[in-house]
Protein backbone atom coordinates (compact mmCIF):
# COMPACT_ATOMS: atom_id res chain seq x y z
CA UNK A 1 0.00 0.00 0.00
CA UNK A 2 1.45 3.36 -1.02
CA UNK A 3 2.55 6.01 1.47
CA UNK A 4 0.04 8.46 -0.04
CA UNK A 5 -2.87 6.15 0.79
CA UNK A 6 -1.60 5.70 4.36
CA UNK A 7 -1.46 9.46 4.77
CA UNK A 8 -4.98 9.85 3.37
CA UNK A 9 -6.31 7.16 5.69
CA UNK A 10 -4.77 8.95 8.64
CA UNK A 11 -6.33 12.23 7.48
CA UNK A 12 -9.76 10.56 7.18
CA UNK A 13 -9.44 9.15 10.69
CA UNK A 14 -9.03 12.72 12.00
CA UNK A 15 -11.78 14.10 9.74
CA UNK A 16 -14.31 11.26 9.19
CA UNK A 17 -17.04 13.60 7.90
CA UNK A 18 -14.85 15.02 5.12
CA UNK A 19 -16.66 13.67 2.03
CA UNK A 20 -14.23 14.97 -0.68
CA UNK A 21 -11.32 13.45 1.26
CA UNK A 22 -12.99 10.03 1.44
CA UNK A 23 -13.84 10.15 -2.27
CA UNK A 24 -10.22 10.97 -3.13
CA UNK A 25 -9.00 8.13 -0.90
CA UNK A 26 -11.36 5.70 -2.62
CA UNK A 27 -10.12 6.77 -6.07
CA UNK A 28 -6.52 6.23 -4.96
CA UNK A 29 -7.41 2.78 -3.64
CA UNK A 30 -8.95 1.81 -6.98
CA UNK A 31 -5.73 2.79 -8.74
CA UNK A 32 -3.85 0.51 -6.35
CA UNK A 33 -6.44 -2.29 -6.97
CA UNK A 34 -7.58 -2.15 -3.34
CA UNK A 35 -11.18 -2.74 -4.37
CA UNK A 36 -12.65 -3.93 -1.07
CA UNK A 37 -11.17 -0.96 0.77
CA UNK A 38 -12.44 1.42 -1.93
CA UNK A 39 -15.95 -0.03 -1.62
CA UNK A 40 -15.83 0.52 2.15
CA UNK A 41 -14.94 4.19 1.64
CA UNK A 42 -17.74 4.74 -0.89
CA UNK A 43 -20.24 3.11 1.47
CA UNK A 44 -19.03 5.36 4.29
CA UNK A 45 -19.64 8.36 2.05
CA UNK A 46 -23.18 7.18 1.29
CA UNK A 47 -23.90 6.77 5.01
CA UNK A 48 -22.94 10.40 5.56
CA UNK A 49 -24.20 11.84 2.26
CA UNK A 50 -27.24 9.88 1.11
CA UNK A 51 -27.46 9.51 -2.66
CA UNK A 52 -24.00 10.99 -3.34
CA UNK A 53 -23.61 10.62 -7.11
CA UNK A 54 -19.79 10.31 -7.12
CA UNK A 55 -19.90 7.61 -4.45
CA UNK A 56 -22.58 5.64 -6.30
CA UNK A 57 -20.62 5.87 -9.57
CA UNK A 58 -17.45 4.76 -7.83
CA UNK A 59 -19.24 1.88 -6.12
CA UNK A 60 -20.72 0.67 -9.42
CA UNK A 61 -17.26 0.75 -11.00
CA UNK A 62 -15.77 -1.22 -8.09
CA UNK A 63 -18.50 -3.86 -8.26
CA UNK A 64 -17.87 -4.26 -11.99
CA UNK A 65 -14.13 -4.72 -11.40
CA UNK A 66 -14.92 -7.28 -8.68
CA UNK A 67 -17.14 -9.13 -11.20
CA UNK A 68 -20.17 -8.53 -8.97
CA UNK A 69 -22.20 -7.73 -12.07
CA UNK A 70 -25.70 -8.09 -10.62
CA UNK A 71 -24.86 -5.64 -7.81
CA UNK A 72 -23.23 -3.26 -10.30
CA UNK A 73 -26.39 -3.35 -12.44
CA UNK A 74 -28.57 -2.29 -9.49
CA UNK A 75 -26.42 0.80 -8.85
CA UNK A 76 -26.05 1.62 -12.55
CA UNK A 77 -29.83 1.39 -13.03
CA UNK A 78 -30.41 4.02 -10.34
CA UNK A 79 -27.85 6.34 -11.92
CA UNK A 80 -29.27 5.71 -15.41
CA UNK A 81 -32.77 6.71 -14.25
CA UNK A 82 -31.30 9.86 -12.73
CA UNK A 83 -29.66 10.58 -16.13
CA UNK A 84 -26.27 11.27 -14.57
CA UNK A 85 -24.16 8.60 -16.30
CA UNK A 86 -21.41 9.78 -18.62
CA UNK A 87 -20.88 8.08 -21.97
CA UNK A 88 -18.09 5.76 -20.78
CA UNK A 89 -20.10 4.89 -17.64
CA UNK A 90 -23.04 3.93 -19.88
CA UNK A 91 -20.71 1.58 -21.79
CA UNK A 92 -19.74 -0.03 -18.47
CA UNK A 93 -23.45 -0.35 -17.65
CA UNK A 94 -24.02 -2.15 -20.97
CA UNK A 95 -21.15 -4.54 -20.25
CA UNK A 96 -22.62 -5.32 -16.81
CA UNK A 97 -26.03 -6.04 -18.32
CA UNK A 98 -24.51 -8.33 -20.93
CA UNK A 99 -22.66 -10.26 -18.20
CA UNK A 100 -26.03 -10.72 -16.46
CA UNK A 101 -27.67 -11.70 -19.78
CA UNK A 102 -30.17 -8.84 -19.44
CA UNK A 103 -30.16 -8.31 -23.19
CA UNK A 104 -33.37 -6.29 -23.48
CA UNK A 105 -32.08 -3.60 -21.15
CA UNK A 106 -28.57 -3.81 -22.61
CA UNK A 107 -29.94 -3.06 -26.08
CA UNK A 108 -31.84 -0.01 -24.88
CA UNK A 109 -28.80 1.44 -23.11
CA UNK A 110 -26.54 0.58 -26.07
CA UNK A 111 -28.87 2.54 -28.34
CA UNK A 112 -28.20 5.62 -26.24
CA UNK A 113 -24.45 4.94 -26.31
CA UNK A 114 -24.47 4.81 -30.11
CA UNK A 115 -26.75 7.83 -30.38
CA UNK A 116 -24.14 9.85 -28.48
CA UNK A 117 -21.18 8.37 -30.35
CA UNK A 118 -22.21 6.66 -33.64
CA UNK A 119 -18.57 5.80 -34.49
CA UNK A 120 -18.13 3.68 -31.36
CA UNK A 121 -17.21 0.09 -32.23
CA UNK A 122 -16.85 -2.79 -29.79
CA UNK A 123 -16.64 -6.27 -31.29
CA UNK A 124 -17.90 -8.05 -28.17
CA UNK A 125 -20.91 -5.78 -27.63
CA UNK A 126 -21.72 -5.60 -31.34
CA UNK A 127 -21.62 -9.38 -31.59
CA UNK A 128 -23.98 -9.75 -28.63
CA UNK A 129 -26.39 -6.88 -29.24
CA UNK A 130 -26.54 -5.82 -32.86
CA UNK A 131 -28.19 -7.37 -35.89
CA UNK A 132 -25.81 -9.73 -37.75
CA UNK A 133 -26.59 -7.96 -41.03
CA UNK A 134 -25.62 -4.49 -39.84
CA UNK A 135 -22.18 -3.07 -40.49
CA UNK A 136 -20.13 -0.52 -38.58
CA UNK A 137 -20.76 3.21 -38.64
CA UNK A 138 -18.85 6.40 -39.16
CA UNK A 139 -19.82 9.87 -38.01
CA UNK A 140 -21.32 10.61 -41.43
CA UNK A 141 -23.51 7.50 -41.44
CA UNK A 142 -27.18 7.73 -40.52
CA UNK A 143 -27.80 5.46 -37.55
CA UNK A 144 -30.76 3.15 -38.18
CA UNK A 145 -31.90 1.51 -34.93
CA UNK A 146 -34.26 -0.91 -36.65
CA UNK A 147 -31.55 -2.19 -38.97
CA UNK A 148 -28.93 -2.33 -36.22
CA UNK A 149 -31.01 -4.13 -33.56
CA UNK A 150 -34.09 -5.51 -35.33
CA UNK A 151 -32.90 -8.96 -36.38
CA UNK A 152 -31.22 -9.58 -33.07
CA UNK A 153 -34.36 -8.70 -31.08
CA UNK A 154 -36.48 -11.06 -33.19
CA UNK A 155 -33.94 -13.84 -32.75
CA UNK A 156 -33.60 -13.18 -29.02
CA UNK A 157 -37.36 -13.13 -28.49
CA UNK A 158 -37.64 -16.59 -30.03
CA UNK A 159 -34.93 -17.86 -27.66
CA UNK A 160 -36.08 -16.01 -24.54
CA UNK A 161 -35.90 -18.30 -21.56
CA UNK A 162 -37.19 -18.27 -18.02
CA UNK A 163 -36.01 -20.25 -15.04
CA UNK A 164 -38.17 -23.35 -14.82
CA UNK A 165 -37.77 -25.85 -12.02
CA UNK A 166 -39.26 -29.23 -11.15
CA UNK A 167 -40.19 -28.90 -7.45
CA UNK A 168 -39.65 -31.97 -5.28
CA UNK A 169 -42.16 -30.88 -2.62
CA UNK A 170 -45.80 -31.99 -2.52
CA UNK A 171 -48.95 -31.13 -0.57
CA UNK A 172 -47.89 -33.44 2.25
CA UNK A 173 -44.94 -31.09 2.85
CA UNK A 174 -47.27 -28.11 3.35
CA UNK A 175 -48.56 -27.77 6.92
CA UNK A 176 -52.37 -27.43 7.21
CA UNK A 177 -54.34 -25.62 4.44
CA UNK A 178 -56.56 -28.67 3.76
CA UNK A 179 -59.41 -26.60 2.30
CA UNK A 180 -57.09 -24.68 -0.01
CA UNK A 181 -55.34 -27.87 -1.14
CA UNK A 182 -58.72 -29.39 -2.00
CA UNK A 183 -59.70 -26.33 -4.07
CA UNK A 184 -56.46 -26.50 -6.04
CA UNK A 185 -56.75 -30.25 -6.44
CA UNK A 186 -60.24 -30.08 -7.96
CA UNK A 187 -59.37 -27.18 -10.26
CA UNK A 188 -55.85 -28.07 -11.37
CA UNK A 189 -54.54 -31.46 -10.23
CA UNK A 190 -57.46 -33.84 -10.82
CA UNK A 191 -58.11 -32.66 -14.40
CA UNK A 192 -54.58 -33.71 -15.29
CA UNK A 193 -54.88 -37.04 -13.47
CA UNK A 194 -58.37 -37.83 -14.86
CA UNK A 195 -58.51 -36.10 -18.27
CA UNK A 196 -61.17 -38.41 -19.77
CA UNK A 197 -63.54 -37.91 -16.84
CA UNK A 198 -63.24 -34.14 -17.00
CA UNK A 199 -63.61 -34.19 -20.78
CA UNK A 200 -66.88 -36.11 -20.38
CA UNK A 201 -68.19 -33.26 -18.22
CA UNK A 202 -66.92 -30.65 -20.66
CA UNK A 203 -64.22 -29.35 -18.31
CA UNK A 204 -60.92 -28.30 -19.87
CA UNK A 205 -57.48 -29.00 -18.44
CA UNK A 206 -55.89 -25.83 -17.14
CA UNK A 207 -57.18 -22.58 -15.74
CA UNK A 208 -56.34 -20.12 -13.04
CA UNK A 209 -56.58 -19.70 -9.28
CA UNK A 210 -55.98 -16.47 -7.39
CA UNK A 211 -54.65 -16.99 -3.87
CA UNK A 212 -55.12 -14.11 -1.45
CA UNK A 213 -54.52 -13.50 2.20
CA UNK A 214 -52.08 -11.92 4.65
CA UNK A 215 -48.36 -12.04 3.80
CA UNK A 216 -46.21 -14.90 5.01
CA UNK A 217 -48.91 -17.59 4.95
CA UNK A 218 -47.30 -19.85 2.35
CA UNK A 219 -48.92 -18.86 -0.95
CA UNK A 220 -45.68 -19.25 -2.92
CA UNK A 221 -44.77 -22.50 -1.18
CA UNK A 222 -48.23 -23.87 -1.94
CA UNK A 223 -47.90 -22.97 -5.64
CA UNK A 224 -44.56 -24.78 -5.80
CA UNK A 225 -46.08 -27.84 -4.10
CA UNK A 226 -48.89 -27.82 -6.69
CA UNK A 227 -46.33 -28.26 -9.46
CA UNK A 228 -44.68 -31.02 -7.45
CA UNK A 229 -48.00 -32.89 -7.12
CA UNK A 230 -48.32 -33.27 -10.89
CA UNK A 231 -44.60 -33.44 -11.71
CA UNK A 232 -44.95 -30.30 -13.81
CA UNK A 233 -42.56 -27.47 -14.53
CA UNK A 234 -42.82 -24.43 -12.26
CA UNK A 235 -42.09 -20.87 -13.37
CA UNK A 236 -42.05 -18.25 -10.64
CA UNK A 237 -42.63 -14.82 -12.18
CA UNK A 238 -41.87 -11.64 -10.25
CA UNK A 239 -42.53 -8.03 -11.20
CA UNK A 240 -38.93 -7.60 -12.35
CA UNK A 241 -39.48 -10.30 -14.99
CA UNK A 242 -42.33 -8.36 -16.59
CA UNK A 243 -42.27 -4.63 -15.92
CA UNK A 244 -39.90 -2.62 -18.09
CA UNK A 245 -39.20 1.09 -18.26
CA UNK A 246 -39.56 1.14 -22.06
CA UNK A 247 -42.95 1.36 -23.73
CA UNK A 248 -44.21 -1.97 -25.09
CA UNK A 249 -41.51 -4.16 -23.53
CA UNK A 250 -43.67 -5.21 -20.56
CA UNK A 251 -46.31 -6.63 -22.90
CA UNK A 252 -43.60 -8.50 -24.85
CA UNK A 253 -42.21 -9.94 -21.63
CA UNK A 254 -45.65 -11.10 -20.53
CA UNK A 255 -46.31 -12.77 -23.87
CA UNK A 256 -42.90 -14.47 -23.75
CA UNK A 257 -43.72 -15.98 -20.34
CA UNK A 258 -46.91 -17.59 -21.62
CA UNK A 259 -45.27 -18.76 -24.86
CA UNK A 260 -42.50 -20.44 -22.89
CA UNK A 261 -45.07 -22.12 -20.61
CA UNK A 262 -47.10 -23.32 -23.62
CA UNK A 263 -44.00 -24.96 -25.10
CA UNK A 264 -43.30 -26.71 -21.79
CA UNK A 265 -46.81 -27.83 -20.81
CA UNK A 266 -47.91 -29.14 -18.40
CA UNK A 267 -46.58 -26.17 -16.54
CA UNK A 268 -47.54 -24.14 -13.48
CA UNK A 269 -46.95 -20.40 -13.90
CA UNK A 270 -46.99 -18.49 -10.64
CA UNK A 271 -47.40 -14.70 -10.55
CA UNK A 272 -46.50 -13.14 -7.23
CA UNK A 273 -47.87 -9.69 -6.28
CA UNK A 274 -50.29 -9.94 -9.17
CA UNK A 275 -52.14 -6.82 -7.98
CA UNK A 276 -49.24 -4.79 -9.43
CA UNK A 277 -49.75 -6.40 -12.86
CA UNK A 278 -53.52 -6.61 -12.70
CA UNK A 279 -54.47 -3.42 -10.91
CA UNK A 280 -57.95 -2.03 -11.37
CA UNK A 281 -57.94 -0.09 -14.63
CA UNK A 282 -60.36 2.46 -13.23
CA UNK A 283 -57.66 3.46 -10.72
CA UNK A 284 -54.92 3.80 -13.34
CA UNK A 285 -54.01 7.03 -15.02
CA UNK A 286 -51.07 5.66 -16.99
CA UNK A 287 -52.20 4.17 -20.27
CA UNK A 288 -49.03 2.03 -20.44
CA UNK A 289 -50.17 -0.09 -17.47
CA UNK A 290 -53.61 -0.42 -19.03
CA UNK A 291 -51.91 -2.02 -22.04
CA UNK A 292 -50.09 -4.48 -19.75
CA UNK A 293 -53.36 -5.48 -18.07
CA UNK A 294 -55.10 -5.96 -21.41
CA UNK A 295 -52.18 -8.12 -22.58
CA UNK A 296 -52.43 -10.19 -19.39
CA UNK A 297 -56.15 -10.76 -19.95
CA UNK A 298 -55.54 -11.74 -23.58
CA UNK A 299 -52.90 -14.28 -22.55
CA UNK A 300 -55.20 -15.80 -19.92
CA UNK A 301 -57.94 -16.10 -22.53
CA UNK A 302 -55.55 -17.76 -24.98
CA UNK A 303 -56.61 -15.40 -27.75
CA UNK A 304 -53.62 -16.06 -29.99
CA UNK A 305 -52.64 -19.50 -28.62
CA UNK A 306 -54.33 -22.24 -26.65
CA UNK A 307 -53.57 -22.58 -22.96
CA UNK A 308 -54.13 -26.33 -22.69
CA UNK A 309 -52.03 -27.68 -19.85
CA UNK A 310 -51.12 -24.19 -18.60
CA UNK A 311 -51.97 -23.86 -14.94
CA UNK A 312 -51.87 -20.27 -13.74
CA UNK A 313 -51.61 -19.49 -10.04
CA UNK A 314 -51.32 -15.97 -8.72
CA UNK A 315 -50.95 -14.49 -5.26
CA UNK A 316 -51.87 -11.13 -3.81
CA UNK A 317 -52.12 -9.48 -0.43
CA UNK A 318 -54.60 -6.97 -1.86
CA UNK A 319 -57.37 -8.73 -3.86
CA UNK A 320 -59.47 -5.55 -3.72
CA UNK A 321 -56.88 -3.89 -5.98
CA UNK A 322 -57.14 -6.51 -8.74
CA UNK A 323 -59.26 -5.62 -11.76
CA UNK A 324 -62.62 -7.43 -11.68
CA UNK A 325 -62.04 -8.59 -15.28
CA UNK A 326 -59.50 -11.11 -13.97
CA UNK A 327 -62.27 -12.92 -12.07
CA UNK A 328 -64.32 -13.82 -15.13
CA UNK A 329 -64.70 -17.52 -16.11
CA UNK A 330 -61.64 -18.91 -17.86
CA UNK A 331 -59.28 -16.50 -16.11
CA UNK A 332 -58.87 -16.54 -12.31
CA UNK A 333 -62.28 -18.10 -11.85
CA UNK A 334 -61.39 -19.46 -8.41
CA UNK A 335 -60.49 -16.96 -5.71
CA UNK A 336 -59.09 -18.83 -2.69
CA UNK A 337 -58.48 -17.36 0.75
CA UNK A 338 -55.19 -18.51 2.30
CA UNK A 339 -55.66 -17.91 6.02
CA UNK A 340 -53.00 -18.03 8.72
CA UNK A 341 -52.43 -21.67 9.69
CA UNK A 342 -54.79 -23.25 12.20
CA UNK A 343 -53.56 -24.87 15.41
CA UNK A 344 -52.77 -28.16 13.69
CA UNK A 345 -50.99 -26.35 10.88
CA UNK A 346 -48.97 -24.26 13.33
CA UNK A 347 -47.85 -27.42 15.12
CA UNK A 348 -46.68 -28.93 11.82
CA UNK A 349 -44.84 -25.75 10.84
CA UNK A 350 -43.10 -25.63 14.24
CA UNK A 351 -41.99 -29.23 13.84
CA UNK A 352 -40.56 -28.49 10.39
CA UNK A 353 -38.58 -25.46 11.58
CA UNK A 354 -37.27 -27.23 14.69
CA UNK A 355 -36.19 -30.30 12.73
CA UNK A 356 -32.43 -30.99 13.01
CA UNK A 357 -32.01 -28.31 15.72
CA UNK A 358 -30.81 -29.13 19.25
CA UNK A 359 -34.08 -29.14 21.26
CA UNK A 360 -35.21 -30.44 24.64
CA UNK A 361 -38.73 -31.22 25.90
CA UNK A 362 -40.58 -29.05 23.37
CA UNK A 363 -44.33 -28.81 24.04
CA UNK A 364 -45.47 -28.33 20.45
CA UNK A 365 -49.17 -28.29 21.33
CA UNK A 366 -48.77 -25.54 23.93
CA UNK A 367 -46.78 -23.42 21.50
CA UNK A 368 -49.35 -23.97 18.76
CA UNK A 369 -52.11 -22.75 21.08
CA UNK A 370 -50.20 -19.62 22.05
CA UNK A 371 -49.52 -18.57 18.44
CA UNK A 372 -53.06 -17.94 17.15
CA UNK A 373 -53.11 -15.54 14.16
CA UNK A 374 -49.38 -16.12 13.53
CA UNK A 375 -48.42 -16.71 9.91
CA UNK A 376 -45.94 -19.36 8.80
CA UNK A 377 -43.33 -16.61 8.40
CA UNK A 378 -44.07 -15.40 11.95
CA UNK A 379 -43.51 -18.90 13.32
CA UNK A 380 -40.21 -19.13 11.47
CA UNK A 381 -39.23 -15.78 12.99
CA UNK A 382 -40.03 -17.11 16.49
CA UNK A 383 -37.80 -20.15 15.96
CA UNK A 384 -35.04 -17.90 14.58
CA UNK A 385 -35.22 -15.58 17.61
CA UNK A 386 -35.00 -18.53 20.03
CA UNK A 387 -32.17 -20.10 18.02
CA UNK A 388 -30.10 -16.90 17.98
CA UNK A 389 -30.56 -16.47 21.75
CA UNK A 390 -29.43 -20.07 22.34
CA UNK A 391 -26.41 -19.65 20.06
CA UNK A 392 -25.33 -16.61 22.03
CA UNK A 393 -25.80 -18.48 25.30
CA UNK A 394 -23.86 -21.51 23.99
CA UNK A 395 -20.92 -19.32 22.93
CA UNK A 396 -20.88 -17.59 26.33
CA UNK A 397 -20.93 -20.89 28.27
CA UNK A 398 -18.69 -22.81 25.87
CA UNK A 399 -21.17 -25.69 25.60
CA UNK A 400 -24.16 -26.64 23.46
CA UNK A 401 -27.34 -25.28 25.06
CA UNK A 402 -30.57 -26.78 23.73
CA UNK A 403 -33.74 -24.89 22.76
CA UNK A 404 -36.61 -25.38 25.23
CA UNK A 405 -40.31 -24.55 25.30
CA UNK A 406 -39.52 -21.65 27.62
CA UNK A 407 -37.12 -20.16 25.02
CA UNK A 408 -39.78 -20.35 22.32
CA UNK A 409 -42.49 -18.87 24.58
CA UNK A 410 -40.14 -15.98 25.31
CA UNK A 411 -39.67 -15.48 21.55
CA UNK A 412 -43.47 -15.47 21.09
CA UNK A 413 -43.71 -12.51 23.47
CA UNK A 414 -41.00 -10.68 21.48
CA UNK A 415 -42.61 -11.21 18.07
CA UNK A 416 -46.25 -10.27 17.61
CA UNK A 417 -48.31 -11.62 14.66
CA UNK A 418 -47.85 -9.58 11.50
CA UNK A 419 -51.25 -10.61 10.14
CA UNK A 420 -53.23 -8.25 12.39
CA UNK A 421 -52.61 -5.15 10.29
CA UNK A 422 -53.74 -6.98 7.14
CA UNK A 423 -56.97 -8.16 8.79
CA UNK A 424 -57.66 -4.60 9.93
CA UNK A 425 -57.81 -3.54 6.26
CA UNK A 426 -59.45 -6.72 4.98
CA UNK A 427 -62.23 -6.49 7.58
CA UNK A 428 -63.41 -3.17 6.14
CA UNK A 429 -63.60 -4.56 2.60
CA UNK A 430 -65.37 -7.71 3.82
CA UNK A 431 -67.98 -5.64 5.69
CA UNK A 432 -68.56 -2.76 3.27
CA UNK A 433 -67.44 -3.85 -0.22
CA UNK A 434 -68.54 -7.45 -0.40
CA UNK A 435 -71.65 -7.40 -2.60
CA UNK A 436 -70.51 -10.47 -4.53
CA UNK A 437 -69.61 -12.42 -1.40
CA UNK A 438 -65.95 -12.56 -2.47
CA UNK A 439 -64.68 -11.91 1.06
CA UNK A 440 -67.07 -14.15 2.98
CA UNK A 441 -64.12 -16.36 3.99
CA UNK A 442 -62.55 -13.38 5.77
CA UNK A 443 -65.76 -12.79 7.75
CA UNK A 444 -65.91 -16.48 8.59
CA UNK A 445 -62.30 -16.47 9.77
CA UNK A 446 -62.94 -13.36 11.93
CA UNK A 447 -66.19 -14.96 13.19
CA UNK A 448 -68.25 -11.97 12.11
CA UNK A 449 -71.93 -12.47 11.29
CA UNK A 450 -73.13 -9.96 8.73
Amino acid sequence: MSEAIEQLKEAVSFSPENIPLRLHLAEMMIKEHLLNEAAEQYNEVLKRSYGNIKAKKGLASVYYRQKKYSTAVIVFEELFKEEVLSWDEMVLFVRSLVKEESFDEAIEVYKKVLAINPSFVDEELDGMLRSPSAGTFTDSDEFDEEEFFGDFEDEKASKQNFFMEKPDIKFEDVGGMDKVKNEISMKIIQPLKNPDLYKAFGKKIGGGILLYGPPGCGKTYLARATAGEINAGFINIGLHDILDMWMGNSEKNLHAVFEYARKNAPCVVFFDEVDALGASRSDLRQSSMRHVINQFLAELDGVASKNDGILVLAATNAPWSVDSAFRRPGRFDRIVFVAPPDEKGRAEILKQHLKNKPVENIDINALAKSTAEYSGADIQAIVDIATEAKLEESMAKGSLEKITTKDLQKAVKQHRPTTQEWFGTARNYALYANESGLYDDILQYLKINK
